[in-house]
């Protein structure tokens, strides 16, 4: 019987890159949708994390990060993705990191001004701050920067007020039915969470080798009662970077395929066949058609 008290809405996470927002969709949902690589622009789409209980249901969105440099179309694209993100929401948990306050806050914070949305400031990595009277000071200092709804000190990582912080953003939903099935914890399909896994790898081994130049398409995915097949191209943007992701004799591609499949092993939750293939395509991340392809930017 439905609960005539429940609450359903949709909650934006934004901040500037590599401030936790990920990290915070993950532990909110109990579950690895997004990648979390300790890297800037590490989540390229909006990617819905979704929580229900018996009297309500949290749909979280978790954005790219907000940056200043913006020069080619992935780029752009990523930020209108996560200003996109604002429209139709009924809440926003901005995620600065705490004790570190920088031009990229300020523009996510330009970006909110206008906004009659509650915001609520979830001050990240507070495992990290020490002495606690920094921490203390800190807060008072974001705390004149607007109007916030509620400021909550988290850690992400840690799960510290996290729980405090999701039965508060639950208060700011309105009463509605449930927009999706009880079981769901995403709207993306599992060959999108299969690809960002993998990506996932690929910046932790590359980090600053490649900057960020390439992307997964998943072509290949079949499953059977005891084993999922997975065939994906990773794609480059020079002809030099293919000699970097491969390494040396394959070494370092064939590491990134076996953190990738314990990945996906943990994630599916049975047996997993991965084989990865490098290609090149000059300049893809200012290829419009390409970006299509990889759902990266919308088709027109």
């Amino acid at each position: 019987m439905q609960n005539p008290n429940q609450r359903c809405g949709v909650i934006s996470i934004v901040g500037h890159p590599n401030v936790g927002k990920s990290t915070l969709l993950n532990h909110l949902v109990g579950y690895k949708l997004s990648a979390i690589a300790n890297k800037p622009q590490t989540t390229r789409t909006n990617i819905r994390g979704i929580v229900t209980e018996d009297d309500f249901q949290a749909i979280f969105i978790d954005t790219p990060g907000i940056h200043q440099r913006s020069g080619n179309l992935l780029n752009q694209s990523l930020n209108k993705e996560a200003i996109a993100s604002l429209e139709q929401v009924d809440a926003v948990v901005m995620l600065v990191e705490a004790g570190r306050w920088t031009g990229e806050d300020d523009l996510v914070l330009e970006r909110l001004k206008d906004t009659t949305l509650p915001v609520i400031l979830a001050v990240n990595k507070i495992d990290k701050i020490t002495p606690r009277e920094k921490l203390f000071t800190f807060l008072q200092e974001v705390s004149e920067k607007r109007e916030f709804a509620e400021i909550f000190p988290i850690s992400a990582s840690k799960g510290n007020n996290t729980k405090e912080l999701l039965e508060k953003l639950v208060s700011y939903l309105p009463e509605s039915e449930f927009i999706y099935p009880e079981d769901y914890i995403t709207d993306q399909p599992v060959r999108f969470i299969c690809g960002e896994l993998i990506r996932e790898q690929l910046v932790n081994y590359l980090h600053q080798e490649i900057p960020y130049t390439t992307a997964i398409d998943i072509e290949k995915f079949d499953e059977t009662e005891t084993l999922v097949t997975i065939h994906a191209t990773i794609w480059v943007g020079k002809k030099g970077q293919k000699g970097i992701v491969i390494g040396k004799q394959g070494q370092t591609l064939k590491r990134i395929g076996s953190s990738a499949r314990r990945s996906l092993e943990d994630f599916l939750m049975t047996k997993v066949m991965l084989k990865l293939w490098v290609k090149v395509e000059e300049n893809w991340q200012n290829n419009p058609k390409h970006l299509s392809d990889l759902g990266i930017i919308s088709k027109t």
